[in-house]
């Protein structure tokens, strides 16, 4: 079985991490083809647990990407959310940790989070909003 270690420590890299959980389902797979072949025919091994471990880590994408997906969702959902407050007056606390209260002008994406751009200048954070008033709904 001198094939499983060299085709391991390829997966491993030189860098002396263990990369093991990095490892993708082709990478097993030419893993366990290997093992069959090296292995004695007179003394088979279980492939069971191997099996169970290449389930285990298709398991592991595909939550991987359901996590990716709903991540997206709810973002959009956010980004959505923000653009319903065009027009309205908020009130929130900046990153600096002061408050700040303003007319929602715009809503800016940056990187992975929604912040609303007000008409008192400043930026804020969608997810430090604490108040929303809607001006048409005023006596």
């Amino acid at each position: 079985m001198s094939a499983i270690p060299s085709a391991a420590s390829s997966v491993a890299g030189n860098s002396g991490v263990n990369r093991f959980n990095e490892m993708s389902s082709e990478d097993f797979m030419q893993i366990i083809f290997t093992e069959l072949q090296q292995q004695d025919p007179f003394e088979p091994n279980d492939s069971s647990a191997l099996l169970d471990q290449l389930n285990s880590i298709r398991q592991i994408e595909s939550d991987i990407s359901m996590t990716e997906k709903l991540e997206n969702i709810v973002f959009q959902n956010q980004l959505s959310s923000a653009g319903n407050l065009l027009g309205k007056t908020v009130q929130g606390i900046l990153p600096t940790g002061d408050r700040t209260a303003g007319s929602v002008l715009s809503v800016l994406r940056e990187g992975d989070s929604v912040s609303l751009e007000l008409s008192s200048g400043y930026l804020l954070p969608m997810d430090n909003v604490e108040i929303i008033v809607d001006p048409s709904m005023l006596p």
